[in-house]
């Protein structure tokens, strides 16, 4: 019995050394298997370090202002859109080592450093845009307030008056001809109100006020509206005196020494109060006043890109239209951006400047004709 005993002890002992031996072996193998997890995890995420893209690296950013204003006003207003689009383009790709910022010495100055790819970006008017199209892309149209009203009919205009801003931002805004309190131009918007066409007898026998040929709302797009619905334009008119500002254009409507004038569209809020103030009239400018034609659309100021600039590719391109999106959606852009009147910016497209196309050749082909 003695012996049986011992023979049992000794099994268990052996058993439970046994099993005491494969607990360490596993415990041996988790520990193994969780530091060769850790050194996966850390190979992981080194290789996914590794695997960002870095930023590209663009040395000079050339963007060149056309003249509105005076250079130096537009140079210190403008100083800090740098700092700007270099940390708005750096989360979008692209670190930029210098932004250089001019003024041309004229419109087409700008445009033809833009197509010599002197100049990487330019700020400048659809006009601009359209004459060097061939060396350049238009990416964004500036924004401003929108108006209440924008139809094609006049009439629309007249019943639906005042027009008011909205919190909407437009990419362009309509010229209009306006007929005044004189008897031309109240017989006139009469005809317009009651549905009916306007003859070229109508139109040619009224005293007008244009203004010089280099504006687009107050000459250019008003040709383009002749050009379309009567076949001529402002030099066929026999009637027509140009006036040296809009707010004298509005003196002589109201006295009746012209008949109709041509202005942008929201002219009428602005000079509202002149009309019964300095102009002393005794109705409201909407009272007085009637639409009787309204231009294709004026597209507003572009911001365009070098076709031939070396740094300039579908990819930049798209980073650029995005930061100054951005930079038009902030308070300090904003304030930056005031110095063109621009109050944000859209995408753009070309064919959103065919009517400042058709407006250009209609020009090109009085300049010939004279």
């Amino acid at each position: 019995m003695k012996k049986l005993a011992t023979i049992l002890l000794a099994g268990l002992l052996s058993a439970s050394i046994l099993t005491g031996c494969g607990q360490g072996s596993d415990t041996q193998e988790s520990a193994q298997t969780e530091t060769e997890t850790a050194e996966e995890t850390t190979e992981t995420a080194a290789d996914a370090e590794e695997s960002v893209p870095e930023n590209t690296t663009i040395e000079t950013l050339r963007i060149a202002f056309v003249p509105s204003r005076e250079p130096e006003e537009i140079i210190t207003a403008t100083e800090p859109l740098k700092q700007l689009l270099t940390d708005e383009l750096a989360k979008l790709g692209y670190d930029v080592q210098n932004v250089d910022i001019t003024v041309g010495t004229s419109y087409e100055a700008v445009g033809e450093a833009l197509s010599a790819g002197t100049a990487d970006v330019g700020l400048i008017p659809g006009g601009t845009y359209v004459l060097y199209d061939d060396g350049c892309d238009v990416l964004l149209t500036a924004t401003r307030d929108g108006l209440s009203i924008d139809s094609d009919n006049p009439k629309d205009w007249n019943d639906n008056a005042p027009t008011e801003p909205t919190t909407e931002q437009v990419t362009s805004y309509r010229a209009l001809i306006i007929a005044g309190p004189s008897e031309k131009g109240q017989e006139l918007a009469a005809k317009v109100n009651a549905g009916e066409e306007l003859t070229w007898e109508d139109v040619s026998s009224a005293n007008w006020s244009v203004a010089n040929s280099s504006s687009p709302a107050g000459y250019i797009y008003p040709s383009l509206w002749l050009q379309e619905n009567y076949g001529t334009n402002i030099t066929e008119l026999p009637h027509a005196v140009q006036s040296d500002s809009y707010g004298s254009a509005f003196a002589r409507l109201a006295s009746g020494q012209v008949d109709v004038l041509c202005t942008y569209a929201d002219a009428r809020r602005d000079y509202e109060d002149e009309w019964t103030g300095e102009y002393a009239m005794t109705n409201s400018i909407w009272d007085d006043t009637a639409v009787i034609g309204v231009t294709p659309a004026i597209y507003n100021d572009t911001i365009s890109v070098s076709k031939t600039s070396p740094i300039m590719d579908d990819a930049f391109k798209s980073a650029l239209s995005e930061a100054f999106i951005n930079i038009g959606n902030t308070e300090e852009g904003k304030e930056v951006i005031s110095i063109y009147a621009h109050n944000g910016y859209l995408p753009a497209q070309s064919s959103d400047y065919d009517s400042e196309r058709a407006a250009q050749e209609m020009i090109q082909s009085l300049n010939t004709a004279q």
